[in-house]
């Protein structure tokens, strides 16, 4: 997401925002602003670049103040139009343009709640719910009823909303993502974005962070962090700095290109293997933790696989045969690097497995002699409920097959996955809070925000790896 308040390009620094935003999803994007009071706003299915292709559409949208969303299909509900943000939303006395990030554990009894008032819904977001709360709270001030609102909010998630007179950024109490802001001082203007390297993409100065439980308002006047809810607790997403940021960005102070390399170091000496001839990292999000790997085992560093660049996510392709099919069109072995040697393949996560078992056919298809996986996280066993599409346990591989089951599923000849403890202190961290400030649900299944709508089917489903996990851990 990214936000701007106070630009006579609002719409172009949206644009440029969400770019650097691209790899957060490609299942949409949308931009709305506000032009005097009046709002206008585009938006698309595909990648941003497929979305403003007609340069037309941005050309439309020029204002001052700008909101802008990136779209991530969450728990395999289908891309439609009109569940791409921004919302925007009109009223007699006032307009808002919304945009959301997350997931509620409590959407679905509130949204119930309020069709029985006689709410209409036109979507499936989660910003709805919001603006419908908001609408009918008895509060006599916007801010008032937006902090009752959000109180009533469960899960995890994040807001920006343009008003006629502010920009809010929101952060849900647990924190789970970072919401950050900037400030370009040549022109007065301010900047929020999901991650930092939107920041520094438009030549803004990074100010700070929005904690938990906290929401900031921006307008002509300056800007101001208030608190909505005092009852926190810092539970940073883990997979931020695992997977889905970019390496630039700076969550709680720490470079996320920094903690992957630690995390690769720590790899290296929980999980070793010295009879390696080199070690090959996975395009491109596990590139910075293959080099502290082999920095920290003495081994070269190689480019066996190469990826092209035009090709997404896989892990956010909706369908396994997509995801299948991703796999085989993005990356590709070099042989005269692969062939005849025995490789550490470093990657980042394992969810599904696809992925994991196509790089090894393809490397060995092109020569490699070993192959032996090593992740820098540790066994993925749980589902996330917070805004990452790890929804059900039947598509978690490491919840259904035991390490030794998996590397023959994979056909490697040695598995390693880093240590839960590992992984704490490999980030780096130092919050009072449990696991120095991380969420580390989807690993061990303590759930900060708890469950909520989730916890019958969560309970109804879990598998003898996962109830043995949950004993282990006292979460039970």
């Amino acid at each position: 997401m990214i936000g701007i308040w106070n630009h006579h390009q609002a719409e172009q620094l949206a644009y440029f925002g969400l770019h650097a935003l691209q790899h957060r999803g490609q299942d949409g994007a949308g931009i709305a602003v506000n032009d005097d009071g009046t709002f206008k706003h585009y938006r698309g299915t595909g990648l941003l670049s497929q979305v403003f292709q007609d340069k037309s559409h941005l050309k439309k949208l020029k204002a001052n103040h700008s909101v802008g969303k990136i779209h991530y299909t969450l728990n395999g509900k289908m891309n439609d139009l009109e569940n791409v943000g921004p919302l925007v939303f009109n009223f007699l006395d006032e307009d808002m343009a919304v945009a959301q990030s997350g997931n509620l554990i409590n959407g679905q009894s509130l949204r119930r709640e309020l069709e029985e008032e006689g709410a209409v819904f036109s979507s499936h977001s989660d910003a709805e719910i919001l603006v419908h709360l908001i609408r009918r709270n008895k509060e006599t001030t916007f801010e008032r009823q937006l902090e009752a609102s959000l109180k009533r909010l469960k899960g995890g998630f994040n807001f920006i909303i343009l008003t006629r007179d502010a920009l809010y950024g929101i952060v849900d109490p647990n924190c789970f993502r970072p919401l950050s802001f900037g400030r370009i001082e040549e022109t007065n203007t301010t900047v929020l974005a999901s991650e930092t390297c939107a920041i520094d993409a438009l030549g803004a100065t990074f100010t700070g962070n929005i904690h938990a439980g906290k929401y900031l308002v921006v307008t002509d006047d300056g800007m101001q962090m208030k608190e909505y809810e005092m009852n926190t607790q810092i539970a940073l997403e883990a997979m931020e700095y695992v997977y889905f940021a970019r390496p630039d960005s700076e969550f709680a102070g720490i470079n996320v290109h920094s903690a992957r390399k630690n995390l690769g170091k720590k790899l290296a000496v929980e999980q070793p293997c010295v009879q390696a001839d080199m070690v090959i990292g996975v395009p491109n999000s596990s590139l910075s933790a293959a080099t502290g790997f082999a920095e920290q085992s003495g081994l070269p560093y190689e480019m066996g696989l190469v990826k092209n660049q035009y090709v997404g996510h896989t892990f956010i392709e909706p369908t396994k045969e997509l995801r299948e099919q991703g796999v085989r069109k993005k990356i590709s072995a070099v042989r005269g690097v692969v062939e005849g040697k025995s490789i550490v393949l470093v990657d980042d996560s394992i969810v599904r497995g696809t992925t994991s078992k196509r790089l090894i056919h393809i490397l060995k298809a092109a020569g490699a002699r070993e192959v032996h996986l090593r992740i820098t996280s540790p066994p993925i066993c749980f589902p996330n409920f917070y805004g990452v599409d790890m929804s059900t346990t039947n598509e978690l591989i490491a919840a259904n097959y035991t390490q030794a089951e998996m590397k023959e599923v994979f056909d490697c000849e040695s598995l390693g996955f880093l240590s839960v403890a590992g992984l704490v202190e490999g980030i780096g961290t130092h919050f009072d809070a449990p696991h120095n400030g991380l969420s580390l649900s989807i690993f061990d299944g303590y759930y900060a925000a708890g469950l909520g709508e989730n916890e019958a089917e969560f309970q109804a489903n879990l598998t003898p790896i996962q109830k043995q996990l949950l004993r282990e851990s006292n979460h039970v």
